[in-house]
């Protein structure tokens, strides 16, 4: 049988029938040919995309886990006989499953007063504030361990920050002390939100939502706003106000000036020079100055509880990991798009 696409001696047949150069005329079977060849290099440049992705991993990997190994073995180990000041610091947000948790927190003032070598601790402050309830929490901690040990004082010292729940956790020490720029106060509650109602209309979404209680929907940003409503959410703001004006009157007791000055408790905040004059401080000091001076103990021993070289490890491959499939997924619909 004659194969009809083999050359023949004039180098023409039958698709070549006119053609000379001995190009084919066909545009769909090199169309299809075009598609093909185009298709292997991109399955080519996905296998290497893979496998550099999956290389990446590996490296990370064995990198986390010499870093692990690493830390291991060079923990430092608090705490001891030696007699010192034992320094907890209160970072960030106060929140749950935050560095400034009231578990982490509560676990350190623990560890710090049950410590044999400990002659005073210190609250150093940098914080916005946070929950209310992870403040109170802490707050009554350090009143119940105040009690259990008597000798061992608790100072806070602010420095950068310390505003609201912040500052709560703050009034329970026997002393506090900041900078003079530092910013303290902010002794207030706040709750808000957004309202979307007359966007939905420009739209033409109509918002449905069911409930099985009157008032059971009553922060949905999607309905109008009703004055009965709006006035029991300020009571209930209220009564968490009253409840931090109460504990930093506890803590501070006659120092804080707030019959001279009731914008106090505004949700004002001052810097450390103005806070001296109003009484929501005592001095003005660092850590250093307040365990060498106060304490008497420059010996600073770091009690802060956090989270150990496998969390840290493991949230930081996580969030490797989450931006590699991100890239990679959206490298793959850009192909598709095209």
């Amino acid at each position: 049988m004659t194969d009809p696409w083999k050359e023949t001696a004039d180098n023409t047949h039958p698709v070549n029938a006119g053609n000379p150069a001995g190009r084919p005329t066909d545009d769909k079977a090199w169309k299809l040919l075009e598609k093909a060849v185009l298709a292997g290099v991109q399955e080519q440049r996905r296998s290497r995309r893979w496998g550099i992705f999956f290389k990446s991993l590996t490296f990370l990997y064995l990198f986390g886990a010499i870093f692990l190994f690493g830390s291991a073995f060079n923990t430092e180990i608090k705490g001891g006989s030696d007699a010192h000041t034992a320094v907890i610091e209160v970072r960030g947000m106060i929140a749950d499953q935050e560095n400034a948790s009231a578990d982490k927190i509560i676990s350190a003032l623990r560890n710090a007063f049950e410590d044999k070598g400990t002659r005073g601790v210190v609250l150093r402050i940098n914080s916005p504030g946070g929950s209310p309830v992870q403040s109170g929490y802490i707050y009554d901690e350090i009143k119940r361990l105040r009690l259990l040990y008597p000798a061992v004082p608790v100072y806070a010292v602010i420095t950068d920050l310390g505003a609201s729940g912040a500052y709560y956790i703050a009034s329970a020490a026997d002393r506090i002390y900041a900078d003079k720029a530092s910013l303290v106060g902010s002794i207030g509650v706040t709750a808000a939100s957004f309202g979307f109602v007359d966007t939905l209309e420009k739209l033409g979404i109509e918002r449905r939502v069911y409930t099985s209680g009157e008032h059971k929907a009553f922060l949905d940003p999607f309905q109008p706003r009703k004055d009965s409503e709006t006035e029991f959410w300020q009571s209930v703001l209220a009564t968490t106000h009253q409840q931090f004006i109460d504990s930093v009157k506890k803590g501070r007791g006659e120092r804080l000036k707030d019959r001279q000055h009731p914008e106090l408790f505004s949700g004002l905040i001052w810097s450390g020079e103005q806070a001296l004059e109003l009484g929501l401080i005592d001095a003005l000091g660092s850590t250093s100055m307040v365990a060498r001076d106060v304490i008497g103990h420059s010996n600073l021993v770091d009690f802060t509880v956090e989270d150990s070289p496998f969390d840290r490890f493991a949230k930081r491959f996580g969030a490797s990991v989450a931006e590699q499939l991100a890239i990679r997924l959206g490298l793959q619909q850009t192909q598709q798009l095209r």
